[in-house]
């Protein structure tokens, strides 16, 4: 019996591990026991318990606490408190997703008790040092003993930083996107499960669904003030509403400044609470436009064949951009609105299958046996 760690602390993780965790119960039960540890990365019930209950997720063995803080201190905790539970028994490897904080901890604490690393998401690249994710999943590849990459853009990154040679032995393996294997099992459930599009009043594709989170853009005022004027601007060319979910950091940071707060008053502009992620998914597949800060909101949009305006000067999902849809415009107002209108008046119609079969769980379970 294989046993494996799953460290996750933050909502992504938590969706993502769900397509491991069923995999395993359906599939690999007698060979494989995974044990679950939340670092509490997020801690709001509204920002994780929900995606338990939802996603059929197994509660986590290990709950951390961690809860909110600054970089150093926030992951100094989740280093220690990893590396008691790998101490408390055989461990035969410890999975990571992405590129979190959690993330970071949990390779640091392995590597140091020298217990094997599996990277999902492995190899992406945003090439952008001032993304502390970017330092993150660096970092993370580097310890990692199997690198599970969900594109052939990022084993393509990979092999240029010599992965796979005596100098970073570390074995890189196109797994597929094990996101995309949730998107396709979750998308029928949450058309028969969820009413936000009936709580909302809102009609497929007459909406624009945003999400702004990012640290670099809710940290900044000017660059969160271009991003939600941008978003209203677009309401007005556009004459389509905005759902815009607030993470309740960047709710936080609007509220402090009354310039910000005005520009959510635009009748148009749809806030939320943070909403499941059967929810999301359905906005996602319904929604005329996405416009967003978020990788995996990119890339889900991206499964749902939406096109999407990226809220950020880079993307680690290129592929986007070099299959036309989805267009950069960071946090500039102008750029925003002629995305906005761009995409609309010509939305892409080519969705090549750049993210794998749906399989991604079963090919790394493969892999890890």
């Amino acid at each position: 019996m294989m046993h494996l760690l799953t460290v996750i602390g933050a909502r992504p993780q938590i969706i993502k591990a769900a397509a491991l965790s069923r995999a395993v119960a359906a599939h690999y039960a007698d060979r494989i026991t995974e044990h679950i540890l939340h670092t509490g990365q997020h801690y709001d019930a509204n920002m994780s318990q929900v995606f338990f209950d939802e996603l059929d997720i197994p509660r986590p063995e290990y709950n951390l606490g961690v809860g909110s803080g600054n970089h150093g201190a926030q992951t100094a905790r989740m280093i220690a408190g990893i590396e008691e539970v790998l101490l408390s028994r055989p461990f035969d490897g410890l999975v990571l997703y992405g590129d979190t904080n959690s993330t970071l901890a949990g390779a640091i604490a392995a590597s140091k008790l020298h217990i094997p690393i599996f990277h999902i998401e492995a190899g992406l690249r945003s090439f952008n040092m001032t993304m502390p994710e970017e330092v993150n999943r660096i970092v993370c590849d580097r310890l990692s003993s199997i690198l599970f990459a969900p594109t052939q853009t990022a084993v393509d990154n990979l092999r240029a930083e010599g992965f796979g040679t005596s100098h970073c032995p570390g074995r890189v393996i196109l797994s597929g996107d094990i996101m995309y294997d949730n998107s396709l099992h979750f998308a029928a459930v949450a058309a028969g499960r969820c009413d936000i599009m009936q709580r909302l009043e809102l009609t497929r594709e007459g909406y624009i669904l945003a999400t702004v989170h990012r640290d670099n853009n809710t940290d900044r005022p000017e660059r969160l003030a271009g991003i939600l004027d941008g978003l209203v601007q677009s309401i007005r060319a556009t004459g389509l509403p905005v759902v815009l979910p607030l993470h309740p950091r960047t709710r936080a940071r609007i509220a402090a400044t009354p310039a910000l707060s005005t520009l959510l008053e635009e009748s148009r502009m749809l806030v939320t609470e943070p909403l499941s992620f059967l929810e999301m998914t359905l906005l996602e597949q319904n929604a005329r436009l996405v416009m967003t800060d978020s990788g995996g909101v990119q890339k889900e949009a991206y499964f749902f064949q939406r096109p999407c305006v990226i809220l950020r000067p880079e993307t680690e999902w290129v592929e986007l951009t070099e299959h036309h849809t989805g267009i950069i415009s960071d946090a500039d107002t102008g750029r925003i609105v002629e995305a906005c209108q761009a995409l609309i008046a010509n939305p892409p119609d080519n969705y090549p299958p750049l993210f794998g079969d749906g399989r991604a769980a079963e090919r790394i379970l493969e892999a890890l046996l």
